[in-house]
């Protein structure tokens, strides 16, 4: 980019309208669409020819524990090497994920946030904070966290969680002394407190949401089994409004007919597609960190000892996975790592193409392959036949 802060997208669709229309860039907000757009357009604005693409809010993911070779929880450094690595997928906003660890990574983390957002460029995808998945997770449901991190609830231990120290998902598992307690501490300080690495059952699982908790990590995956009499924490998940769930559709976690069994019951609103992704992100087969456990990447998953140790999967081909599974529109489809995760996280101005919203935008083809990332109004990745534009 040079001096001019606008850019112009025309030619461009919208998921629930295929005529080309435009959209103006401005200042990092979208500041006009159509042909308001058009006219409003400074006269050194840069324009990005998008005939025949598609025009989305930017991809937000939940989870995210590393990619491109690099593991936040072992160095919370590599922040930006990991955000600038997520463009390639569509992705424009994350939250980096930290699983579980000593008390002093998640400083380490706290910190390393706070010293990327006073330094950071603009050409990789925005953390919107920490997700910190544990320590205060079942010994029973540990998945492949370290059983020697896992902690009880410690309000002093996380007195610092809040959403102004840039922590804004705690996953913890509710059915733990204190857990109910320490969800409405942490909702106080504007974090969303999820289930998730729990043994949890039904009758736990209302309770946890009485006291705040309003997402679901992973659904189903190192959780109490859906049982038809005892249908454990995941039923209470499923069943109450107020909760959002997340999966990962990678046809490894769930199988397929169970994510299209869940989107029956749910639909877009409240199906929250996340990647759970590691540092085998974009990387060959062979072995990756995840935090302490030595992870095997091969044949399109990874695990430690046979157990799924998060995913490889980039959100754009969670999103194609969506409509195969379900056979969602690609509105639908879109809406899940859209609207929905901005919602969870309380973000009016992300999730959606308005005016005056963040300047996000993933532009995409018929097929929902990702043809360009722009993010405040900058294209930070564009495939080859888009790079001459100007």
């Amino acid at each position: 980019m040079t001096a001019s802060t606008a850019l112009l997208i025309r030619g461009a669709g919208r998921l629930d309208d295929p005529r080309p229309t435009s959209l103006l860039v401005e200042g990092g907000r979208i500041r006009a669409r159509g042909a308001v757009a058009d006219a409003a357009a400074p006269g050194d604005a840069h324009t990005l020819e998008a005939d025949g693409l598609v025009a989305a809010p930017g991809f937000i993911d939940l989870q995210v524990n590393g990619a491109a070779g690099h593991d936040l929880t072992e160095d919370p450094s590599t922040l930006g090497a990991v955000a600038a690595a997520l463009t390639g997928y569509g992705v424009t906003a994350f939250l980096p994920t930290i699983v579980s660890a000593p008390f002093e990574v998640h400083h380490a983390a706290i910190a390393a946030l706070a010293a990327y957002r006073a330094s950071t460029p603009v050409r990789a995808a925005t953390p919107l904070g920490l997700h910190l998945e544990g320590p205060f997770l079942s010994p029973e449901r540990p998945g492949v966290h370290d059983p020697t991190a896992l902690r009880p609830p410690d309000s002093q231990a996380a007195r610092e969680w809040s959403a102004a120290n840039g922590v804004r998902l705690v996953t913890l598992a509710p059915e733990l002394p204190g857990a109910l307690d320490l969800i409405r501490e942490l909702v106080a300080r504007d974090v969303v407190v999820s289930a998730g690495h729990t043994a949890g059952s039904f009758e736990v699982g209302r309770s946890a949401i009485e006291a705040g908790v309003t997402y679901a990590t992973h659904l189903f995956n190192a959780m109490t089994p859906l049982d038809h009499r005892s249908p454990g924490i995941a039923a209470a998940l499923l069943a109450d409004p107020r909760v959002t769930v997340g999966m990962i559709p990678d046809g490894h976690h769930v199988h397929p007919a169970v994510v299209d069994l869940v989107w029956r019951i749910l639909g877009p609103g409240r199906f929250s597609v996340v990647t759970d992704a590691i540092a085998a992100l974009g990387m060959p087969s062979g072995r990756y960190r995840l935090g302490r456990a030595e992870v095997d990447v091969d044949h399109g998953a990874a695990r430690v000892g046979g157990r799924l140790a998060g995913s490889i999967i980039g959100l754009d081909a969670a999103v194609r996975n969506i409509g195969a599974f379900t056979g969602a529109t690609a509105a639908a489809a879109v809406e899940t790592v859209t609207g929905v995760p901005a919602r969870v996280l309380g973000l009016a101005e992300r999730g959606h193409l308005g005016d005056g919203t963040v300047g996000d935008v993933t532009l995409l083809t018929a097929g929902l392959e990702v043809a360009a990332t722009i993010i405040g109004g900058q294209v930070v990745h564009a495939r080859k036949d888009l790079t001459g534009w100007g």
